[in-house]
């Protein structure tokens, strides 16, 4: 499989929400495709609004940089070489964790991005939905 389709943006965000849940922390899980295009979007119940747009963005900014947000973060500290990299794209780049770039075969195919809880807990979410981009069996079940 090389690109993200809906049936597979759903098994993702179902993963994050899973892990958003053990946390107890309501959450918007955002998925887009090797583009930035965007494919879904999940508000949980009493997820903030405003998480709605970060989550996209942290979506968005882990594939146009091709990097997880939070190593954007680094770079992008004041002093450092991307410091003010937020302020481009429309305000678009978010430069801290919880989007990350989601990879078969080592080739971007998208990105998820998590907004509600504290950056930490944003990245362990979006952990989540990684780690099932790496169970095989699904992406044989998705491809047939």
């Amino acid at each position: 499989m090389s690109q993200i389709n809906l049936e597979l943006a759903k098994r993702l965000i179902e993963s994050a929400e899973k892990k958003a849940n053990e946390m107890e922390v309501p959450m918007v899980i955002s998925i887009v495709d090797e583009g930035g295009n965007f494919i879904a979007c999940h508000r949980m119940d009493d997820a903030l609004l405003v998480s709605v747009d970060i989550a996209q963005n942290k979506a968005w900014t882990s594939v146009a940089m091709k990097m997880p947000t939070s190593d954007l973060a680094q770079a992008a500290g004041m002093g450092k070489d991307l410091y003010g990299i937020n302020t481009t794209n429309n305000g678009r780049v978010v430069v801290f964790g919880g989007g990350i770039p989601l990879r078969k075969n080592g080739q971007i195919i998208g990105a998820v991005g998590v907004s509600g809880g504290s950056v930490e807990e944003d990245m362990r979410v979006a952990q989540a939905a990684v780690d099932l981009l790496d169970d095989s069996e699904l992406i044989a079940s998705l491809s047939k």
